[in-house]
């Protein structure tokens, strides 16, 4: 198939047939099917694609949609300003093995940054927006050894688990790609621009939408199952129950992929999603190397046996905080709960407490409680 940047009448082709109002994705595949790209296929009489898609199906093609020649000169610029930017199409040579055999694989994707990360083994991370700071610590650190491992870590660029995944995934060599559900020009939220900029840098933005689509409420369900199919498995880091991260979690499971979910405080509303993917099947994961021994590629990366609560850090010359810390386990505990454990004074206590935190091993979470966290 002509690349798109070579063949500028391809490319009005293509954008033509993915944003005819009224069409859905599987009636387009079975157009593609039957009449190969999509220059042949407008070349064609209506009444060959009635006898695809239906006498109104066939009707909707005939119009092309409002604003398509403003959009094809917006596209060719983008296209233009940036080598690092380009389009995946259905049926191209680097288009992804598991996202084709999903049930729903998008026809054309835009692409901005590292295009040879598609070839990579990938894993998905995904979770809540409203993290605990010991939710942000697991997807960080898991995520850098997935990457570690050789596998680009996927996720969807939201505040939260989303970026603590992708900030992990960066700092190692396998990389990590961002599934937008906005055009590539509307990057959001805003918070994290700086965060796509530098994946772009090393890593991967991908999109479906065209440019210019902004962020609606709509689209990020449908864009989770692209993060789903690109990825050998999902695992889930915190979530509450009827969250998009067990949206993407279902989807993934029904791809035939293997869902993972870390557990955590039977008194946190955050995790409620895990607990109830572990009930309905998914693996308890404590470690990164408990997800890679159960992928279809098994790294060679040395197992980390250590689990979520691991062994308390050393901090020298410091019996009491050692003793808090012990205290505190990993679940969110009041001050009240942790004087009544320890018999600390309380001005005592606030003092230990702003030493970890401090030194980054304790967090005060809303609601006036504190929580453990783990070393990165």
């Amino acid at each position: 198939m002509p690349s798109p940047l070579r063949d500028p009448g391809e490319l009005s082709a293509w954008l033509r047939l993915v944003e005819t109002p009224g069409l859905g994705r599987s009636s387009l595949r079975r157009l593609l099917t039957a009449f190969g790209e999509p220059r042949s296929l407008f070349e064609r009489p209506p009444a060959d694609w009635a006898r695809v898609v239906g006498p109104q199906g066939a009707q909707a093609l005939g119009r092309p949609p409002e604003q398509l020649e403003l959009l094809l000169e917006r596209t060719r610029q983008w296209l233009k300003e940036d080598r690092r930017r380009s389009l995946l199409l259905l049926g191209d040579p680097d288009y992804p093995q598991a996202l084709l055999e999903t049930a729903d694989p998008p026809l054309l994707m835009y692409l901005w940054g590292q295009r040879e990360l598609l070839r990579r083994p990938m894993l998905a991370i995904v979770g809540s927006r409203n993290a605990t700071p010991q939710g942000l610590d697991h997807a960080l650190t898991f995520a850098r050894s997935f990457s570690e491992s050789g596998y680009c870590v996927v996720s969807g660029l939201a505040l939260g688990i989303d970026a603590a995944a992708h900030e992990g995934a960066l700092s190692a060599a396998g990389g990590t790609l961002a599934v937008l559900g906005t055009g590539l020009n509307e990057l959001y939220p805003r918070r994290n621009t700086g965060l796509a900029m530098r994946i772009v840098e090393h890593g991967l933005l991908m999109s479906e939408y065209a440019l210019d689509t902004p962020a609606l409420a709509p689209h990020f369900p449908v864009r989770n199952r692209i993060i789903a199919g690109l990825s050998e498995g999902c695992l889930v880091v915190e979530a509450a129950l009827q969250s998009g991260s067990l949206i993407t979690a279902r989807l993934a499971g029904e791809a035939g992929r293997e869902v993972f979910a870390i557990p955590g405080s039977i008194h946190s509303p955050l995790s409620r999603g895990c607990h109830a993917l572990i009930r309905q099947g998914a693996k308890l994961v404590e470690s990164a190397g408990d997800v890679i021994e159960e992928l279809p590629r098994h790294s060679s990366m040395p197992r980390d046996d250590t689990p979520a609560d691991a062994a308390l850090p050393e901090l020298a010359g410091a019996g009491e905080h050692q003793r808090l810390l012990a205290a505190m386990s990993l679940e969110p505990v009041s001050l009240d709960a942790l004087q009544a454990r320890g018999g600390w004074p309380t001005e005592q206590l606030q003092a230990l407490l702003l030493d970890l935190e401090l030194d980054g091993l304790v967090a005060r979470l809303p609601g006036g409680l504190l929580q453990r966290r783990m070393r990165g």
